[in-house]
């Protein structure tokens, strides 16, 4: 019986005149109710951090696809959602971008649980940028249908790489190209931006990117300046190897201005005994290039130890001329093997010594152990140690303790330096670093704030790397969105330890679709090789 007949009826009723006249109001008040619009995930209540530099806000995220559709408060009373993450007490924000890591032995494995990129996620990190220290091959197409095919749980940003161009043309040879080989390399440049690379990486202070000269990098990074990219270095020297930390920001620079592009610096630090205290002779530099107009930016991982190997450590860039094979024969001459290692002492001695390195590649009888620690079971010397363990296993990682708190903290307040792990295998970094960051220097010491950590980890973090449509949570961007609980979010990894998987993220997006909810891995893979869009007019078709 509809309303209308149940009113006739009523007449001379005043009970029921006034039951009527009830039904009446709630049907005329559903009859104007708007009909509620169907998305995909509501998170509701969280304190939300939208990527900006604004104070967080109760909010809630509404998700339909892979976009976000709306932000703000009420969502209910305009969504209808499929799920509804209940945020109350959670910091919300977007997914993290990692600006520098390496993450090739879990995104290119064969196994699809490893492809997930677990250690990332569980940081709340949703985009990682890829290729850098100048490792980033120029077959950027070919990585883009390779990964349609083998799902990756984050998303990848890819740079096209000085180290890949220069070995494809000139092998590891130590010289400088001619006319022809530049053309060639220069032609790999430019096909990677125009396969989509987000810009050109270098990392000068690798073999054998570090036989190049400043001409030679100048005129690869035209090529990105000319489609739109990003220069982005390892620069030569961080500490007082060849031109000093000072002189390889001034090149850095340089390059990024005749270039004609931005220039990012990957992982700035000051590192060795040498440098400790220049932070502030390194920002000054910068500031100034900023000042003058240039763009001149950097990322930073919050540890006091890098992260390389025992060769690149302490072996003389001349003595890996060749490849390994011909460091190996070097080795073997009794006169040449007593110059390198007269120079290794000198490399160790601004590293802090052997007690500073430890050995990090898992499987072997040394793993855990610093070079000291080894060279007294050996009874060696410590370089003596180096040369037998360098011999012996090709790639041997170390955990290099060679910062100093003061300089690391200097860097992380400038307003141009964002979040990156530079993570690789054998190093807490790989799985903890933005926890890491967040509960020594947000919580703990409070050496920033919540919102700058966040700020450095999103937005600006897309901003400076060209992501669009990324790093923030505004209407009609893509939905990578974390939860965290501010009170749990930490590191569990540690030096003696560096593979155990971060706590506190409780739910975290992917391209709108969960990959990790309720704590736990949901075992989606919805993330994407995101390419960038090179200028309109400079790639052929």
């Amino acid at each position: 019986m509809n309303s209308s007949r149940i009113c006739k009826s009523a007449l001379g009723h005043v009970r029921l005149i006034l039951a009527c006249a009830a039904i009446g109001l709630v049907g005329s008040a559903l009859a104007q109710a708007p009909e509620l619009s169907p998305v995909d995930v509501v998170i509701s209540g969280g304190s939300l951090f939208d990527g900006g530099t604004g104070a967080p806000h109760t909010a809630d995220v509404a998700i339909a696809g892979d976009r976000i559709v709306y932000v703000g408060v009420d969502a209910a009373k305009r969504y209808r959602a499929r799920t509804v993450i209940d945020a109350r007490g959670m910091i919300v924000a977007p997914g993290f971008i990692d600006a520098h890591t390496h993450p090739d032995t879990y995104v290119r494995s064969d196994d699809p649980k490893e492809r997930l990129n677990a250690p990332w996620l569980f940081q709340g990190v949703s985009t990682l940028m890829i290729g850098g220290d100048g490792g980033g091959t120029p077959d950027v197409g070919d990585e883009a249908a390779w990964f349609k095919q083998h799902a990756i749980g984050t998303n990848l940003a890819p740079y096209v790489g000085f180290g890949a161009v220069r070995k494809r043309v000139l092998n590891m040879d130590a010289r400088a190209p001619d006319a022809e080989e530049l053309k060639r390399m220069e032609g790999l440049v430019a096909k990677g931006m125009c396969e989509g690379a987000f810009g050109f990486s270098t990392g000068l202070f690798y073999a054998p990117q570090s036989f190049s000269k400043t001409d030679e990098v100048i005129a690869l990074a035209r090529e990105a300046a000319r489609r739109g990219g990003i220069y982005d270095s390892h620069i030569r020297d961080e500490s007082s190897y060849t031109i000093g930390l000072l002189g390889a920001i001034k090149e850095a620079i340089q390059i990024g201005h005749d270039a004609g592009l931005p220039a990012h610096i990957s992982h700035i630090k000051a590192l060795g005994v040498d440098v400790h205290g220049d932070a502030g002779k390194v920002i000054a530099l910068i500031d100034a290039a900023r000042k003058s107009g240039q763009d001149v930016t950097a990322d930073q991982y919050p540890w006091l130890a890098s992260g390389t190997n025992l060769q690149a450590s302490l072996v003389p860039r001349w003595a890996v001329a060749g490849g390994r094979k011909e460091m190996l024969h070097r080795f073997d001459d009794a006169a040449t093997l007593q110059r390198i290692k007269t120079e290794m002492r000198e490399n160790l001695r601004r590293r802090g010594g052997s007690e500073s390195l430890l050995l990090t590649r898992s499987g072997h009888p040394w793993t855990g152990k610093t070079l000291k620690d080894v060279a007294a079971e050996w009874r060696l010397d410590a370089v003596d140690a180096a040369v037998r363990l360098i011999r012996e296993t090709d790639g041997v990682s170390v955990a290099s303790f060679n910062m100093d708190d003061a300089d690391v903290r200097q860097f992380m307040k400038q307003p141009w330096v964002i979040t990156s792990s530079d993570g690789s295998n054998g190093h807490p970094r790989q799985y903890a670093t933005f926890p890491e960051k967040y509960v020594k220097y947000v919580k703990d010491e409070k050496a920033i704030s919540l919102i700058d950590f966040i700020h450095r980890s999103t937005g600006l973090s897309a901003e400076i790397l060209g992501l669009k449509d990324r790093g923030y949570l505004r209407k009609g961007y893509f939905a990578d969105v974390v939860v965290f609980d501010p009170a749990r979010y930490a590191p569990k990894a540690d030096y003696v330890h560096p593979r155990v998987l971060s706590a506190g993220v409780v739910d975290l997006l992917v391209n709108g679709q969960p990959v990790i909810a309720g704590g736990k891995l949901t075992n989606a893979a919805p993330g994407r090789l995101l390419l960038h869009t090179p200028t309109p007019g400079t790639c052929s078709k």
